[in-house]
């Protein structure tokens, strides 16, 4: 018999891990699209630019509606929330300004965002499936830190924003592999 709380953090789970599908596949859509049309400063990149973390903020805030969620990991994804949608900001003045600039908030957000997460991720590992987190987290702080190294060296593409993306996927896709294992286990 299935206890309220084992099923809460079931349904917990599984909320985690259908959120993890989703974003892996925009992340994947979402920098083909970025490396497809290779645009330079304008419109179409700012648009790109903005839509990526704003997404991110939804997911989290998807999160936060999930059942079963400790005080502790609220804050890291608030966190993570406002600077998201603040970067959002920043990214659609920057994509119009320079690539340079760009890549700088772009970086500052893969940073601290990879900061969230990895302490996300950390405090949430007795659900399961989440040392892929925990890596993709510690991986967006390094690379956060050489999209600011890049910006300053006057870049002429966003590309690496594109790995960036379809590396994150890659963690999202593996975390819900690794959850669906976890519920299955559960299950029995």
């Amino acid at each position: 018999m299935t206890t309220p709380a084992l099923r809460t953090d079931s349904t917990s789970s599984e909320t985690l891990r259908r959120l993890y599908l989703l974003r892996a596949a925009f992340a994947v859509v979402w920098a083909a699209v970025l490396l497809v049309s290779s645009p330079d400063t304008g419109p179409l990149l700012a648009l790109l630019l903005v839509v990526y973390p704003l997404v991110d903020a939804a997911a989290v805030l998807w999160q936060l509606r999930s059942e079963g969620r400790s005080p502790g990991l609220r804050v890291t994804e608030w966190a993570n929330v406002v600077v998201s949608v603040a970067v959002a900001i920043a990214l659609g003045w920057a994509g119009t300004d320079s690539i340079a600039t760009a890549l700088g908030i772009w970086g500052a957000w893969a940073a601290a965002s990879g900061v969230t997460q990895l302490v996300t991720a950390l405090l949430r590992r007795s659900s399961g499936g989440q040392l892929p987190q925990v890596l993709s987290g510690a991986i967006s702080v390094v690379a956060g830190v050489g999209f600011l190294v890049q910006s300053s060296q006057d870049p002429t593409s966003m590309a690496g924003a594109g790995g960036y993306a379809v590396l994150g996927g890659v963690f999202f896709l593996v975390s819900a592999v690794r959850l669906r294992a976890v519920l299955r286990q559960a299950a029995r």
